[in-house]
């Protein structure tokens, strides 16, 4: 019933942006806070940003504060995460995650992923 449907990543070069895009259904969009995850090969999950259910505040990881930004588009069903001046270590997996409560044990439903390379 729930689902959530990342697009948009891809390569990009060192300074390049992205901007992903994740489709949500089956729940009331409105109500719940989201996440941004990711991964890099051979690592484990890292947490990105948070936006609440009205998007009115949001919380950024150290290693992307300024660089990226989280929204969403209640009338749309989507939140989206614009990357700006990326770098290398920005490649890895990326994961959207509807929040039922707060925390990691809070992060009740993922989607699959899509994967972004920063490279040359």
């Amino acid at each position: 019933e729930v689902q959530l449907v990342e697009s948009g990543g891809g390569l990009v070069q060192p300074g390049g942006s992205l901007r992903l895009s994740c489709a949500a259904s089956g729940f009331t969009f409105s109500s719940y806070g989201l996440n941004w995850v990711r991964q890099a090969p051979g690592k484990g999950l890292e947490w990105v940003s948070t936006i609440n259910s009205g998007g009115g505040r949001t919380y950024y990881a150290d290693s992307v504060k300024g660089r990226f930004t989280i929204s969403r588009d209640n009338a749309k069903n989507t939140l989206y995460l614009q990357m700006n001046s990326m770098i290398p270590e920005d490649t890895g997996v990326y994961y959207c995650a509807k929040f039922i409560q707060g925390g990691w044990d809070g992060m009740d439903y993922w989607g699959k992923g899509t994967p972004v390379t920063v490279s040359l």
